[in-house]
């Protein structure tokens, strides 16, 4: 159930990254509240995707399920 949360949250959030080349891809919801996605396109290579998965998925996430604790980017 958290997992399609997380993914409905996604969903709003792709949109954006779509538009400059990007994407994210979930790839685990764990028990403790974080959230493991991968920047892909042109988001994985990009020297903004930190700022990019904090202030735009991490919180957009966390605002609309607030389970979750943080989100971060694996390779």
């Amino acid at each position: 159930m958290l997992r399609e949360k997380v993914e409905g949250v996604l969903d709003k959030v792709r949109p954006l990254l779509q538009r400059d080349g990007g994407d994210v891809e979930l790839v685990d919801v764990q028990d403790d509240g974080v959230v493991k996605v991968k920047l892909t396109g042109a988001c994985s290579g990009c020297p903004m995707s930190t700022m990019t998965l904090k202030n735009a998925i991490e919180e957009t996430i966390k605002n609309e399920v607030p389970e979750i604790k943080s989100v971060e980017q694996v390779s």
